[in-house]
């Protein structure tokens, strides 16, 4: 049996990160929720779209060592290793933020992985088990090539893609 995860919004929450970046750069009130629709949504209100584009990548790349792990999430990656479970992580990512600095939020997130993602100084998932495509289409592909009996998304975009493996079962991932 083959796991496949997202891994943004999926294994890592960002909800807390972007708040309170978005808050020590003055870009939205401290009494916003807490929570990184929030702040999208505040800053495009304020028409202020770039300031949401940039602070993506500087969450994503800079500050990913922040970020934290949705609750219960590294449990079950622990349980499904220990029962001898394959994983994969298959995610759309950019290598670099469109705007502001370029980060390398590749290199940003296998960092976390090897960071967050251990037990007893083992990485649950290994390097070579972790994909980031730069298009959809291309994760969709690398999904049905990774042969998962399940995959795990909080996108249903990404689950009714034309061309997802049919042989894979859908998971939606929400957070609530």
């Amino acid at each position: 049996m083959r796991i496949g995860f997202d891994f943004d919004n999926t294994i890592v929450s960002y909800d807390e990160l972007f708040h309170k970046v978005a808050i020590e750069k003055s870009l939205v009130p401290d009494d916003l929720p807490i929570s990184k629709l929030a702040v999208r949504d505040f800053l495009r209100r304020a028409k202020n779209e770039n300031a949401w584009t940039e602070i993506q990548g500087y969450v994503y790349g800079a500050r990913m060592s922040d970020a934290v792990a949705y609750s219960g999430v590294i449990e079950f990656i622990k349980l499904a290793r220990a029962n001898g479970i394959a994983m994969v992580i298959v995610s759309h990512k950019t290598k670099h933020p469109f705007v502001g600095a370029k980060y390398d939020l590749h290199e940003a997130a296998r960092g976390w992985i090897e960071s967050f993602l251990v037990d007893n100084g083992e990485t649950l998932i290994k390097p070579e088990q972790v994909f980031f495509e730069v298009t959809k289409k291309d994760k969709v592909a690398r999904i049905d090539e990774c042969e998962c009996d399940f995959y795990i998304d909080d996108l249903p975009e990404i689950l009714l893609m034309s061309g997802f493996p049919q042989k894979t079962e859908r998971i939606l991932f929400d957070s609530q």
